[in-house]
């Protein structure tokens, strides 16, 4: 019995080594190239090109599945393992968001105002149109919710099929004049929270019980505290939600239901606010003059603890999940740095990567 236990602590112990040493694959978007970079092992491996206008081009992974929306409204499915395109379809001239769940894949549109859903090998399945560009699309149970922008309306649809199988949506509530344009959302729980570029408020959707309510977010007696970014990067965790405040130097600071804690300072107008894996700290990038700056702030003091000043404009920045390392897209240089987030000092920068925008990570520990 004493060597079985003996054998079993020292199988368990290379278990969790293997789990900590799993490897992840770097994909960053070449903005003007029509192509993605692969960085492996610290160094640009490969370019998946052929990828369409990749302007704002967004990638996500499901199982062994990669998935990349293009401006000019191509989704494409690629093998992020062997990083091969495997089938693309164009659903618009324009899209601007998607998900996917094990069942469908479903394209919110800009140009023909509409929602493509698609199987997982891009087969269509049904278009959903709406008059309106979409926006801040989610799934939630058998829900697939997101904000039409020209109507000022969230729009919920039900799959009739329960998710057994091919989905067939159906038009289930619509929740009209919830604020002067949508611009995009995130899904907190059974919460369905999305922002608006002329409203002093943001929309907060229980999922659960079909009920909306607008959450005044004013300080004192100024006006709208809040102006979506480009994507609405808002950044939530157990006690904290992170906002940036464009147009203003300041990330705005809410407990999870709203009540607001304080504003944090910051050196210039912030567009994206990145949390890191373990909560502990927030990375800001800026527009502007500061585009090139990015500072972090310590999520338990809310103090800015480290500035880093880049020679080029920062578009992007991505936390590591498995290494101590902070992915920063310096778009004008052409490289990607790499900071150490023990010691805060820049590890490495990556080059022969063209005009990099969006990083995305792919875990391979978690799609074996």
């Amino acid at each position: 019995m004493k060597i079985r236990k003996i054998l079993a602590v020292v199988l368990t112990a290379l278990s969790l080594h293997v789990n900590a040493s799993a490897h992840e694959k770097v994909f960053v978007v070449e903005r003007e190239s029509n192509s993605v970079a692969v960085i492996e092992d610290g160094l640009p491996r490969n370019h998946m090109e052929h990828m369409h206008n990749m302007n704002h081009g967004v990638m996500k992974f499901y199982g062994k599945d990669g998935y990349l929306i293009s401006r000019d409204g191509y989704i494409i499915r690629f093998n992020p393992v062997s990083e091969k395109k495997l089938s693309e379809y164009k659903t618009s001239k324009s899209a601007i968001g998607f998900v996917i769940n094990k069942n469908y894949v479903a394209v919110a549109n800009y140009d023909d105002k509409s929602v493509d859903i698609l199987s997982r090998n891009l087969q269509p399945i049904q278009k959903l149109k709406t008059g309106s560009r979409n926006v801040g699309i989610k799934i939630y149970k058998n829900y697939l919710v997101f904000s039409e922008m020209d109507k000022d309306t969230i729009a919920v649809y039900k799959d009739t099929n329960k998710g057994k199988g091919k989905p067939h949506f159906v038009l289930y509530k619509e929740f009209k004049d919830v604020g002067i344009m949508p611009f995009d959302a995130l899904l907190d729980g059974n919460k369905y929270v999305n922002g608006f570029f002329n409203s002093p408020w943001i929309g907060e959707l229980n999922l659960d019980t079909m009920k909306f309510k607008k959450i005044p977010l004013q300080l004192g007696e100024r006006e709208p505290v809040l102006k979506v970014p480009h994507f609405g990067f808002w950044s939530v965790s157990h006690s904290k939600i992170f906002i940036p405040a464009v147009g203003d130097n300041k990330v705005f600071v809410f407990t999870p239901k709203f009540k607001f804690i304080t504003a944090i300072k910051t050196e210039g107008m912030p567009v994206f606010t990145a949390l890191s894996p373990d909560k502990k700290y927030l990375a800001v990038t800026f527009s502007g003059k500061k585009f090139p700056v990015i500072q972090i702030i310590d999520t338990k003091t809310l103090k800015v603890i480290k500035r880093f000043q880049f020679d080029g404009k920062v578009l992007h920045v991505r936390w590591s999940r498995e290494k101590p390392y902070l992915y920063v897209s310096v778009n004008d240089a052409n490289k990607i740095a790499v900071i150490n987030t023990k010691g805060w000092w820049l590890k490495r920068e990556i080059f022969t990567i063209k005009k990099p925008s969006g990083i995305f990570i792919y875990e391979e520990k978690n799609n074996e």
